[in-house]
């Protein structure tokens, strides 16, 4: 097997790790707002366990990347695409993160019952899950085009964050039970709008991968 052959394996197998990764996280936000709407505790014990399945795919998918690196003698271009990877699997572990933040929140509110119905918390989700499939396809596809339209629903993310944020505060009274309950939603709210920053990090990533050029899509 010549160099580059062996090289370009290895970054089929590093794709393929980032995208197994990419499916797992995709998964746990799904699981984390559905943990919260059904208040399942057991589905929330599972969401944070789960997080060290996350960190082992952190640590493979770097290891990866600094052989490839040490032994492969990489080009500009593709110090560009190992570089991606390691910015992607580094905000899919966060995105993770934010699903275990949610999954903690679920448990919070044990033996307690919503305040209200949730409407608006899911749709972000929904939006988000979506973006993050999109930012995945992209690397994919090497599609610069299809990562920068990430910004036009991270602008939707961002606009059902503030209607959300302030249905929320215009509840608060006296009681100081539900107000802590509301305000942990605006919390998990807060999570579901920094998922969508971070997948718009990826689309950001994919642009410089592919052009060599940064362009920002959290404006």
């Amino acid at each position: 097997m010549d160099t580059r052959s062996g090289f370009h394996q290895s970054l089929e197998l590093l794709q393929t790790e980032l995208l197994a990764m990419g499916n797992s996280v995709e998964n746990l936000i799904h699981q984390a707002v559905d943990s919260l709407t059904r208040l399942d505790e057991k589905l929330a014990h599972d969401i944070i366990e789960s997080d060290d399945h996350i960190d082992d795919y952190l640590t493979t998918i770097d290891e990866l990347c600094l052989r490839l690196i040490a032994l492969q003698q990489p080009m500009a271009s593709d110090l560009r695409i190992i570089g991606t990877a390691i910015k992607i699997a580094t905000d899919l572990e966060r995105i993770a993160d934010h699903a275990v933040d949610i999954a903690r929140i679920t448990l919070r509110f044990s033996g307690e019952e919503l305040v209200k119905p949730l409407e608006t918390i899911p749709q972000m989700a929904e939006i988000a899950k979506e973006m993050l499939r999109e930012s995945l396809i992209s690397y994919t596809e090497r599609n610069v085009h299809r990562a920068a339209t990430l910004a036009e629903k991270d602008d939707l993310v961002d606009k059902l964050y503030s209607n959300v944020m302030q249905e929320l505060i215009s509840m608060m009274g006296v009681d100081y039970n539900r107000n802590r309950q509301l305000t942990h939603l605006i919390l998990v709210a807060h999570y579901l709008e920094r998922v969508a920053d971070h997948v718009t990090n990826i689309g950001e990533g994919v642009i410089y991968m592919v052009a060599g050029k940064r362009k920002d899509l959290n404006i």
